[in-house]
């Protein structure tokens, strides 16, 4: 349960996150961040924090080069494949993997990474996982045209989500990368 949001604009990414964990009908504010920075990238994740904590500590990253979709959606997926598989967190299922839901920004661009490894990139260039998804996107669909930066778009798409869904909860995190 969480929200991650994300938004590209002008060579710059930006992702939010909250702070909540959550376990059935219990709620822990965690202080270890659903965001942070990593070499060139820049991660917002939800689905599980150890999942996170494998991904900020243990995955390492390849260099971005080339095309920067087909590096995503291959050498990039490999190397998080591994590092999920190698610490205990991948699932395979009638020869089916799979890992967990992300947003990850490298050069001024914005992906999202599903629990089926798929990488996608919104044509609208914000993004949104987690059970705060929907809230998050209305709120940075309503948003766009408006003024508002980036940051603060970000920051809006959160507390409306920790307002109409039980499982975001602030403290928010939000960065920013180039």
């Amino acid at each position: 349960m969480t929200a991650i949001v994300g938004l590209a604009r002008a060579g710059a990414v930006y992702i939010g996150g909250d702070s909540a964990g959550v376990s059935g009908l219990s709620l822990t504010v965690r202080a270890d961040a659903k965001v942070f920075r990593k070499n060139r990238y820049l991660f917002g994740f939800t689905t599980s924090f150890r999942m996170g904590q494998l991904i900020r500590y243990s995955l390492t990253l390849p260099k971005p080069r080339g095309d920067l979709d087909a590096f995503m959606a291959t050498t990039f997926i490999d190397a998080v494949r591994d590092c999920l598989k190698a610490g205990g967190w991948a699932a395979k299922e009638n020869d089916r993997e799979e890992g967990g839901t992300f947003l990850v920004g490298v050069r001024g661009q914005l992906f999202a990474v599903h629990d089926d490894y798929q990488v996608a990139k919104a044509a609208d260039g914000f993004a949104a996982v987690g059970c705060g998804d929907q809230i998050a996107l209305g709120a940075l669909f309503a948003t766009a045209g408006t003024g508002l930066g980036p940051r603060r778009r970000v920051r809006t798409a959160l507390a409306a989500a920790e307002r109409f869904n039980a499982g975001v909860r602030g403290p928010f995190v939000c960065l920013k990368n180039t």
